[in-house]
């Protein structure tokens, strides 16, 4: 997918990232469009209709959370929060505000321009194919079945529903609420040990190594005290 021409909001009001930021994107074959603050971000947005936007947390006139909730009421692009601030709490409360993905500062340019790139193709993408496959391992939504490399894994409906969600947001790091919500509902919202106990079991059966001896790789990623997401 070709990045030519995009539009990327840039949300910070420190003006050394936002020049670093608009010669990193424009060089990756995007162009920034700044903007200082919340206000101005939606302002902008409303009129330039971006692709995509990378959002700080602290600005001067309310957070990032805001840019995020404002963007939130209209449109899907993909939002990256990119902030100093590396506290658990603040990235659950930008993820929950509708962030797809956090990055703290200092930054990896490549880092940011991969995730980036990433979330623009799962905003690109459909969902709902009905068989979707990871490596070796094939996802049947509709059936629900699991087949790693041709083998077929029994999970239970809750298994499969952790499994489900996160491949519906491949590569998009999902909070604890968030999975305990839709695979549970709200009267399990804060009860994160169940949560572990299951992404456990269901990574013991993706892992297992395949009949021939293949070791199966890491699809499922923790970001410690936040959540987890689907990779590969």
């Amino acid at each position: 997918m070709s990045a030519g021409g995009r539009t990327v909001l840039v949300v910070d009001d420190e003006p050394q990232i936002v020049r670093a930021l608009k010669v990193l994107l424009r060089d990756a074959g995007f162009t920034a469009l700044p903007a200082g603050g919340v206000e101005e971000a939606l302002d902008l947005a409303a009129l330039h209709g971006p692709e995509a936007a990378i959002v700080d947390l602290m600005l001067p006139d309310g957070s990032g959370v805001d840019v995020c909730r404002g963007l939130r009421e209209w449109t899907q692009i993909p939002i990256l929060v990119l902030s100093a601030v590396d506290e658990e709490s603040e990235k659950v409360r930008a993820l929950e505000a509708g962030a797809d993905d956090y990055v703290t500062k200092p930054f990896g340019p490549g880092e940011l321009l991969a995730r980036l790139r990433a979330a623009l193709r799962r905003a690109g993408t459909t969902t709902e194919d009905p068989v979707v496959r990871v490596g070796d391992l094939e996802v049947d939504l509709a059936d629900h079945r699991v087949l790693r490399a041709g083998t077929e894994l029994h999970l239970t409906p809750i298994e499969f529903g952790l499994l489900r969600t996160l491949v519906r947001h491949r590569g998009r790091l999902l909070t604890h609420g968030a999975l305990l919500l839709e695979v549970w509902g709200a009267a399990y919202a804060d009860d994160t040990a169940t949560l572990r106990t299951h992404i456990a079991n269901l990574r013991r059966k993706l892992e297992t190594p395949a009949a021939d001896g293949t070791p199966a790789p890491r699809l499922i990623r923790t970001e410690t005290g936040v959540g987890y997401r689907l990779v590969g």
